[in-house]
C-alpha cells in the first residue's frame, strides 16, 4: 500500500489501491501525492504561514529580546513564553524550506523534516499556551497557593514535560504508519481548546467581580489585565476554532477532500498563531527593545494623554491671547 504525503501539518495516510504487482514501477516520490489536482487548500495554507515568516519570526524575536531583558524581574509565564517563541521561529523558518521542497527539490528527506516542524507546532502551541492560561488561572483563581509554586523548578518541570511530549509526538508524525494516529491531534486540540475557553472565562469573571466595594469602575491594572486576556480569549477561538470544528467529523468528507482541503484550511488558522500570539504579548508593553520609543507610543496614547495633550495646546493658545488659564483646565487629570 502507497503512502500519500500531504504538506500540511497531517501525516502521511494509507490509500485504498489494491497491492502493488511485483514487477510494477513505483510512482516518484511527490509531496503532492494524492492532491495534484485539488492543491488549492495546500495553498491557502502555504500563502498563510507567509505571515509567520513576516511577521511571526520578527515578533517571536522581540519576544525573547523582552524576556531576557528583564530576566532579572522575571514573571512565572516567562520560561513558557520563551519557550513557545522559540519553537514559533523555528515553525516559521521552515516555511522557505518548505517552498523550495514543494515546487523544487521534491525530496523525501526534506519532507520528513518538514513532518518534525510540523509535529512540534502541533503540539507545542496548545500545550505552552495552556500552561501560560494554568499560570494565570492559578494566581487569580487560588493566589495563596499560586504563592507557594512561584519556585522556578516547577516551570522547568512542566516545561521539559511539554517539549518531551512535543518531541515525541513530532518524531511519531515523521515516522507515520501509525493507526489512527490523527485521532491523537483531534483528541488533544479539543481538550486545549476547551481548557483555554473555560481558563480564560473563569479569569475574565474573576477579574469583573473584584471591583471594590462601592466601586463600579475596575481598577487600571485588573482592567489592563481584564482586556489582555479577552484578547487572548479572542485569539484562542480565532486560531483553534477552526480545525475544533471541522477535525472531528473526518468521517463525514470523501478522504481525499479531507486530505486536500479540509485538514490545510484547518491547520492554516492554527499555524498563524506563531504570529498573533507573540503580537498579543507585545501589545501590551510600554516599550520595546530595539524600537524608538517615539514609534512604538505613535497610535497607542491614552484618551486621557489625549486630553491632557489637547488641553495643553488650548492652553498655549488661550496664554498666546493673554487670556488666563486655570491649572485644573490646562491639565485635567488622568
Amino acid at each position: 500500500m502507497a503512502d500519500v504525503f500531504s504538506p500540511t501539518n497531517s501525516t502521511p495516510t494509507l490509500s485504498n489501491s489494491s497491492k502493488t504487482p511485483p514487477n510494477a514501477t513505483h510512482a516518484p516520490f511527490s509531496v503532492f501525492e494524492g492532491c495534484e489536482l485539488m492543491a488549492e487548500g495546500i495553498q491557502f495554507d502555504l500563502a498563510v504561514q507567509l505571515i509567520n515568516v513576516v511577521m511571526g519570526i520578527p515578533a517571536n524575536a522581540l519576544v525573547i529580546a523582552v524576556l531576557l531583558r528583564n530576566r532579572k524581574e522575571p514573571s512565572t509565564s516567562d520560561l513558557f513564553l520563551g519557550c513557545l517563541a522559540f519553537l514559533d521561529i523555528y515553525f516559521g523558518a521552515m516555511v522557505p524550506v518548505s517552498f523550495v521542497n514543494f515546487y523544487f527539490l521534491h525530496s523525501k528527506r526534506v519532507w520528513s523534516a518538514l513532518k518534525f516542524s510540523y509535529g512540534v507546532k502541533d503540539t507545542s502551541g496548545p500545550l505552552f499556551l495552556s500552561c501560560i492560561c494554568l499560570d494565570r488561572f492559578v494566581a487569580v483563581q487560588f493566589p495563596l497557593a499560586f504563592g507557594r509554586l512561584k519556585d522556578a523548578r516547577y516551570r522547568v518541570g512542566l516545561s521539559l514535560l511539554v517539549l518531551g511530549l512535543t518531541f515525541a509526538y513530532a518524531s511519531a508524525k515523521t515516522v507515520g504508519g501509525l493507526h489512527d494516529f490523527e485521532k491523537v491531534f483531534t483528541g488533544e486540540i479539543l481538550a486545549v481548546f476547551a481548557w483555554m475557553v473555560v481558563c480564560n472565562a473563569c479569569i475574565l469573571l474573576a477579574l469583573k467581580r473584584s471591583r471594590g466595594a462601592g466601586k463600579d469602575e475596575m481598577h487600571p491594572m485588573k482592567k489592563k489585565a481584564f482586556k489582555m486576556v479577552l484578547a487572548i480569549l479572542v485569539q484562542t477561538v480565532c486560531n483553534y476554532l477552526p480545525p475544533v470544528a471541522l477535525f472531528p467529523f473526518e468521517d463525514h468528507y470523501a478522504p481525499h477532500v479531507f486530505r486536500c482541503y479540509v485538514q490545510p484550511v484547518g491547520f492554516a488558522f492554527l499555524n498563524v498563531s506563531s504570529s498573533t500570539q507573540p503580537l498579543i504579548f507585545l501589545s501590551r508593553l510600554d516599550k520595546l527593545p530595539f524600537v524608538p520609543e517615539r514609534c512604538w507610543k505613535r497610535g497607542r496614547g491614552s484618551p486621557a494623554a489625549a486630553a491632557a495633550a489637547a488641553a495643553a495646546a488650548a492652553a498655549a493658545e488661550a496664554g498666546k491671547a493673554g487670556a488666563p488659564v486655570e491649572a485644573s483646565q490646562a491639565a485635567p487629570p488622568a
